[in-house]
């Protein structure tokens, strides 16, 4: 079966290359160091990781920052890297991104409803705007591991709250397994990808190259 019946079989619901756009909110210098929900380096190897992800699988990809002349600070420079020809709205002040004209164009010009959201803070940043998302009708995907917030108490509140309204939790790992759905479908460039941003995923790899592929 090729690649391209099997990322578009008929009823099938799932996230793909062709129906997902990548929503990076507020991953601003200022704004991470409120991150206390993970460690510092895991947190920022899940926000890389799910950029990553926006790359390999050649997907639109919208940059936003809140206020970014303050205390929030600028957006990660990494990202800003990767997406330089992305849509960039860097907010005056709204809080919420939906409430940004420049923002909600962005997103209804990739003409997707399948929402990949991701950002600091999660209670805020990104549950504002997935809500605000889903009462227009929009399917959003929160990923949990690429949004921080202020301890695990704050972050399962937001969830709730996001879950309840009809968002759907997903880690970056879910995201990239669901956009590839088979091996067949470059499996050296998710595999790449895993060995990059997870290390028992890379000692796996280095296992199974100096093994050789089973005869």
């Amino acid at each position: 079966m090729s690649s391209s019946v099997l990322q578009s079989q008929s009823g099938d619901n799932r996230l793909s290359p062709d129906n997902a756009v990548l929503l990076m909110i507020d991953h601003q210098a200022g704004l991470c160091q409120l991150v206390r929900d993970f460690d510092v380096d895991v947190f920022k190897n899940n926000v890389l990781a799910l950029a990553d992800i926006g790359k390999l699988f050649k997907l639109p990809v919208i940059l936003t920052t809140s206020f970014e002349k303050g205390p929030n600070g600028p957006l990660v420079p990494e990202l800003k890297a990767m997406f330089p020809d992305a849509p960039y709205i860097p907010r005056p002040g709204q809080i919420n991104a939906w409430d940004n004209p420049d923002f909600v164009a962005a997103v209804r010009a990739t003409g997707r409803k399948k929402l990949i959201m991701a950002g600091v803070v999660t209670d805020v940043c990104v549950a504002f705007p997935a809500v605000s998302a889903m009462a227009e009708d929009f399917e959003v995907y929160v990923v949990v591991d690429a949004s921080g917030t202020f301890n695990p108490v704050v972050r399962d509140a937001a969830l709730q709250r996001m879950v309840a309204a009809g968002a759907i939790p997903i880690n970056w790992f879910a995201v990239a397994c669901e956009i590839q759905r088979d091996w067949r479908n470059d499996a050296e460039g998710l595999a790449n990808l895993l060995a990059k941003h997870l290390p028992h995923y890379s000692n796996l790899m280095q296992s199974y190259n100096q093994q050789g592929p089973a005869k």
